[in-house]
């Protein structure tokens, strides 16, 4: 399928070592080829992410991570399944594990990673009697003051984007250790990709940064305007086609051809100096 939305990781000048990483740890990854510019894209399981060569303005952290679902159905049984998700756990953790490979009450087997690039990844082995869903799901965690904002702003994004739904939705209950309705967790589709979300449930010094933002591929004004209009809540941080919604989110609203856009020196020095990318004004 073509996403038309997808994660974009900020790189420390590491990009395209990250893309190669990726491309060998992954058994179905490669690198894209796109024009020069100042940014790699790997695609995984299907997945594009985009990995931006920056420099150590901003970082990673595990409010946006990926959550590999690894299903028996996908890989030919419990076994193999778990054969490749302990194959993943030992390369994708060198830089550090934020909850140990182990069983859990929602998982018989699970971890959360940090990679030597800084993005994190949760390692999860489903059960095969749910619903399918894609091997690597872009997710969400609402934590420190944005504890509880979950459900709000999943149901804007799905309300705003086209070929939108809500999936599963589980919120916690009277009784329980977190906030009754706040989201326990909760998987949606932006524009048929999909995505995933919960509240944190205990206080995390962290939360959204442009470490980790989120790309939207638009065809034309239309769409920009349209999307802009909700996306940015933050009006000093629009910049060159990025901005942050109510929630902290980063998002980077362009068109279709954006590589080519950035790799052209003249359209990319117009484009920079943009908030709000105006087509009209780089033709």
């Amino acid at each position: 399928m073509t996403h038309r939305i997808m994660p974009a990781i900020w790189c420390d000048g590491t990009a395209e070592e990250a893309a190669r990483f990726y491309a060998e740890t992954f058994r179905q990854a490669h690198v894209v080829e796109q024009p020069p510019g100042p940014a790699s894209t790997v695609e995984v399981h299907g997945l594009p992410i985009l990995l931006i060569n920056g420099n150590d303005m901003y970082a990673p952290n595990p409010s946006i991570s990926c959550l590999l679902n690894f299903d028996p159905l996908l890989f030919g049984g419990e076994e193999a399944a778990i054969a490749y998700l302990d194959e993943l756990y030992a390369a994708l953790s060198t830089g550090g594990v934020l909850m140990e490979l182990g069983e859990y009450p929602f998982a018989k087997r699970y971890a959360w990673v940090r990679d030597r690039f800084g993005f994190t990844w949760q390692l999860m082995l489903t059960d095969p009697a749910g619903e399918p869903r894609p091997f690597v799901v872009p997710t969400f965690m609402f934590g420190g003051t944005n504890h509880g904002n979950a459900l709000e702003a999943t149901t804007t994004w799905i309300n705003l984007f086209d070929d939108s739904a809500r999936g599963a939705l589980h919120l916690y209950e009277e009784g329980a250790s977190f906030e009754p309705g706040s989201v326990m967790f909760t998987d949606f589709t932006l524009r048929g990709s999909w995505f995933g979300a919960m509240d944190s449930g205990t206080y995390h010094d962290f939360t959204f940064t442009p470490g980790v933002s989120l790309l939207v591929r638009c065809r034309d004004q239309e769409e920009i305007d349209r999307y802009w209009a909700v996306l940015s809540a933050v009006p000093e941080a629009e910049r060159c086609g990025w901005c942050v919604d109510p929630w902290g989110v980063s998002w980077q609203v362009v068109p279709d051809n954006i590589e080519e856009l950035m790799a052209n020196e003249a359209t990319r020095d117009k484009i920079l100096q943009m908030g709000k990318i105006d087509l009209s004004q780089l033709s």
